[in-house]
């Protein structure tokens, strides 16, 4: 095995590790937000585990600890926690509920054809940068709704960024959402392609 076939098949790396708090937090935001109703500490935590989806790539990159677990577990996280922010904002009320909707609705289409598209043999879609600059600027707008909501101190500043932030990474993620359309069917096709031996030697 060579380098940096060993090199993604390592499981154990700051990445993934990183990657696995931030599921075990997303209790601890919903508990914050709905059990605790501090939506100043669930507005912090929830943008601290946003950040880190760009933190953990970073070292990924940079560093030599790109693996195939953080590749598969990496937007699964980023789902996990996109739903959880939308679903505790639509219990609590501070955030529109047209524009978590919509974020739901992209994140429910894009799950059940990921879903879809393995249980038709396609091959591994990767994720998209549009996807996931949707997604890290979504992790912060909606953390804005919250603080406008709980604190007086700079409330119309956190609105405008928390407008400006949640409508682009809405924007971003339509958008990703219809380019994944054409790499899901490519990659049904390869998949196809490589059970029956079409384009092997």
């Amino acid at each position: 095995m060579n380098q940096r076939a060993r090199a993604s098949s390592r499981v154990l790396t700051v990445p993934n590790v990183i990657t696995l708090l931030r599921l075990l937090l997303v209790p601890v935001f919903l508990w914050l937000l709905l059990g605790h109703n501090d939506g100043v500490a669930a507005a912090i935590l929830l943008g601290v585990l946003g950040a880190t989806d760009w933190v953990d790539g970073y070292i990924a990159r940079h560093f030599d600890q790109e693996s195939e677990l953080g590749r598969i577990i990496d937007p699964i996280a980023d789902r996990v926690l996109l739903f959880a922010a939308v679903i505790g904002l639509l219990i609590d009320g501070s955030a529109p509920r047209w524009i978590l909707l919509l974020v739901l609705v992209r994140e429910l289409f894009v799950t059940i054809a990921v879903l879809a598209l393995a249980a038709a043999g396609a091959r591994r879609i990767d994720v998209i940068w549009a996807g996931k600059a949707g997604t890290f600027a979504l992790m912060f707008g909606l953390p804005m709704f919250l603080l406008a909501e709980s604190t007086t101190v700079l409330a119309d500043l956190w609105l405008v960024g928390a407008w400006c932030f949640s409508i682009g990474g809405l924007a971003l993620s339509l958008w990703s959402a219809a380019l994944y359309v054409p790499a899901a069917l490519e990659a049904l096709r390869e998949g196809r392609d490589a059970r029956t031996g079409v384009g092997s030697e």
